[in-house]
């Protein structure tokens, strides 16, 4: 038979009040009456009911994080550091192999099978992986919401569906609403005020009919939800990465585009396109291919850029794991690099400084974002201004370019 707060409150000698304060850390508790608490739940073995706490409270321990794909690093990294932030100090923990001590009875601790007690404010932080599917992050929304989540993180790049979006800010409406926090990591604001408060005008991003569809949307779902949000400078970094082969002498550059249809992909496209545009550099719609943010789809894409333009100099990778898929395609034809072809990739991951050559890339600071939107999501560190900040993305040069080998001709 399960055991109830009120065996722990008559084996504590107290009330189920003084149990269900302990339990919380809601209310001042003497040490003494906490210390024997703690010993009845741990004697009893006592779990906590999460769900009837949900109910009592305004959420319940969990938090969520949404991501595209656990096993790609670019989201392993960030979801890693976003729990290693759910741990709190708060609240007496008890080990596995010890009482903790009373003075009302034997000081000395005394082996237990029983589960550990929770420290008051830890989390359960629950991974969602949505395979690129906003059907399935959808659905993750709402079985978040019916677990009344107390925090929800959605990490990386949003799709650009006018539909979806609407969905999407309707779904954390309601979380909001329900006292859930919700951090966007990795990921642009929410709405229609969202590529203004990035830095540009939000004119002609979407077409009337999708605008209609958002505002009608958005009406439904009432005032929309204000979502901390931790960017990233795509854009910037894009640019920054562009600017450096030019810098070489590059001119001839193909690049391999993430999904269509993702705001990390136009985003990083278009700083790549605005360093062309500032130095009266063609950009040819036939160097531009797309693809998964994977080896294979590198690869591919890589062969693809050469079938149109063999002579290019220089190709870029959306990610540094098409990157690794460019360069394989690249020795596979027998392409030297950085010697024939320079090759360069997005997001530093770990493996990027080990590559040979060591890939030039772009470091977003996945860890610091990560940690930080944890810490946003248990409460724990005060909103940015506006409840927006942009992390920097830094240019990182490596072996893997270099100046091409012949001047540049340009035949377009």
């Amino acid at each position: 038979m399960a055991v109830t707060l009120a065996d722990v409150a008559a084996r504590a000698r107290v009330s189920t009040a003084t149990v269900s304060r302990v339990l919380n850390g809601n209310y001042p508790v003497a040490e003494n009456t906490r210390a024997r608490v703690l010993r009845a739940v741990a004697d009893l073995e006592y779990v906590v009911n999460g769900p009837a706490s949900a109910l009592a409270a305004a959420t319940s321990d969990l938090v969520g994080i949404l991501v595209n794909d656990i096993a790609d690093p670019f989201f392993g990294i960030i979801a890693s550091a976003v729990q290693s932030e759910m741990s709190t100090t708060t609240g007496q923990h008890i080990d596995s192999g010890a009482h903790p001590r009373t003075s009302d009875s034997d000081s000395r601790g005394r082996p237990s099978s029983g589960p550990a007690l929770v420290p008051v404010g830890e989390k359960l932080a629950v991974v969602c992986n949505t395979g690129g599917s906003p059907e399935r992050e959808l659905m993750y929304l709402t079985l978040l919401q019916r677990q009344r989540a107390a925090a929800v993180v959605l990490t990386g790049g949003a799709v650009e569906d006018a539909g979806h979006a609407a969905a999407v800010t309707a779904a954390l409406t309601r979380l909001a609403a329900a006292g859930t926090r919700v951090v966007l990591c990795g990921r642009p604001p929410l709405g229609p005020e969202a590529d203004a408060r990035e830095g540009r005008a939000a004119a002609g991003t979407r077409t009337d009919l999708e605008a209609r569809i958002f505002r009608r949307a958005a009406q439904k779902a009432g005032p929309a939800p204000s979502p901390i949000t931790v960017a990233f400078d795509n854009r910037g970094g894009a640019q920054r990465l562009t600017e450096h082969l030019i810098s070489l002498g590059h001119q001839r550059i193909g690049y391999v585009a993430g999904p269509v249809g993702r705001t990390t992909t136009r985003h990083r496209l278009e700083g790549h396109r605005a360093a062309l545009a500032a130095h009266d550099i063609p950009d040819p719609a036939h160097r531009t291919v797309h693809g998964a943010y994977d080896r294979a789809a590198g690869y591919d894409a890589a062969l693809e850029l050469l079938r149109r333009d063999p002579a290019l100099t220089a190709v870029i990778a959306a990610n540094d794991t098409a990157a690794l898929g460019v360069c394989a395609a690249l020795r596979d034809r027998g392409l030297r690099i950085p010697g024939d072809v320079s090759v360069a990739g997005f997001d530093d991951l770990p493996f990027s400084a080990d590559a040979a050559p060591a890939l030039t890339t772009v470091r977003l600071p996945l860890q610091e974002a990560g940690a930080r939107a944890g810490r946003l999501a248990m409460g724990c560190e005060t909103p940015p201004p506006g409840k927006f900040a942009t992390l920097s993305a830094d240019l990182m040069v490596r072996e893997s370019t270099s100046p091409p080998t012949l001047a540049p001709v340009n035949l377009d």
